[in-house]
């Protein structure tokens, strides 16, 4: 069994997607002092990597503390297209090779490799999108999780985008890293949220566990 940690770090003033709460790191309590470490994060609820439940776009969508915590974990399939360039879309003929793989419930991860623009502000705004298209047809499939290495749907229509997945039951984790390092196309995938009452999303601690099934 092989795990990959598949999250980028926190950390003070570290970029973040416009518009979103900068982060900060307070040291609260330490060691020298109290006996003891203890720290005081600011942050936004999407933060890093982290998951949209239907509330972060959809009027009385569910809450985090509302979605079953079995939504956030599974098999997952791992789709390559790290040849897709900045500013590219992402339709469903690229996803058609793998269209047998993908049932009602599937987990997708796709590989684009955009993690490693950071930390460049490029990151949040020439990333390769999913197009209306696919997201109507993940939606048409019914996808149960769609992974992205993007800190987000689509610069560009942000807010359809979100609406269609979110309210089609996607659940959706975005800003992972290192699809590269995984050697399976098919893994355990785990990407635990805070149990935020009423929260529209959370960090997420993500990772890929291979050979889990014992292949």
């Amino acid at each position: 069994m092989r795990i990959v940690d598949l999250s980028l770090p926190i950390y003070s003033e570290m970029p973040v997607y416009p518009g979103d709460p900068k982060v900060f790191f307070m040291k609260y309590r330490s060691i020298d002092t109290n006996g003891y470490n203890l720290t005081q994060i600011l942050f936004g609820t999407h933060t890093g990597t982290h998951l949209d439940v239907p509330l972060h776009f959809v009027q009385n969508g569910d809450s985090i503390d509302k979605v079953p915590v079995e939504r956030f974990m599974g098999e997952a399939y791992v789709i390559d297209l790290s040849y897709k360039k900045a500013e590219e879309e992402i339709k469903p003929e690229d996803l058609a090779p793998y269209e047998d793989k993908i049932h009602p419930g599937s987990k997708l991860l796709l590989r684009t490799d955009w993690y490693k623009v950071l930390p460049d502000n490029r990151y949040f705004k020439e990333q390769p999108r999913i197009s209306y298209e696919l997201a109507l047809w993940l939606v048409e499939k019914k996808v149960s999780l769609l992974g992205l290495e993007t800190p987000t749907i689509n610069p560009v229509d942000n807010k359809k985008l979100h609406q269609t997945l979110l309210s089609g039951g996607i659940i959706l984790v975005e800003a992972l890293a290192h699809l590269d390092e995984l050697k399976k196309d098919k893994v355990f995938f785990i990407a635990l949220p805070l149990k935020i009452l009423n929260g529209d999303g959370s960090p997420v601690r993500a990772v890929a566990i291979e050979d889990f099934y014992g292949e």
